[in-house]
């Protein structure tokens, strides 16, 4: 359960980014253009130093959907390494959730340090993952978009393919925000 007011300010937020960022609440936003405004560095395996092609494998073949995302802290800066098996859809979704983390300036649960003291690797507990999930939901998808979708009656994968989501994320979006109860509520009471 969320605290009382949450939601109503992560679609705040989510247009405030977006007005930020030079855009209208109906425009695309790419997580990395944010990740790039909050000074967060986005890489992937490849990328990092001293990874073994042996530790390479097992991340993206041997077992890529053992995990999506990590958060890295190294100095002052904020590392994201993405999962590269991941579809662009996926990767989008990931990446905005971990930098909803740092824009609901989450405390990790668990905080494990690398031998040379050189990277943090954080972990959130469960109402912490939640809010995150909430909040990237509503920077992907805010509700204008939503709104519009459920409106036109676009199609889901055509809605997906146009803001660089999931098909998932679309119908989640759709679902937990109501515009369709809404809707028809709206409907029932102009008809009467």
């Amino acid at each position: 359960m969320f605290r009382h007011g949450f939601k109503s300010w992560c679609e705040r937020i989510a247009l405030e980014k977006r007005a930020e960022l030079g855009l209208q609440p109906l425009d695309r936003l790419d997580p990395n253009d944010l990740a790039k405004q909050l000074g967060v560095v986005v890489r992937f395996p490849k990328d990092v130093p001293g990874l073994s092609s042996g530790c390479l494998k097992r991340l993206l073949e041997d077992d890529p959907d053992g995990w999506s995302a990590v958060s890295l802290r190294q100095g002052s800066r904020t590392i994201i390494i993405m999962n590269s098996a991941h579809s662009k859809a996926r990767q989008a979704s990931d990446l905005m959730h971990e930098l909803a983390h740092l824009l609901l300036a989450h405390t990790p649960a668990r905080v494990d340090v690398t031998k040379d003291m050189q990277l943090l690797l954080r972990t959130h507990d469960r109402g912490q993952e939640d809010e995150a999930n909430w909040l990237a939901g509503c920077l992907l998808l805010p509700r204008p978009i939503v709104m519009t979708v459920h409106r036109k009656r676009q199609a889901a994968t055509a809605a997906a393919h146009e803001y660089g989501v999931s098909v998932d994320m679309v119908n989640y979006r759709l679902r937990v925000t109501g515009v369709g109860i809404q809707e028809q509520r709206l409907q029932a009471r102009r008809s009467r």
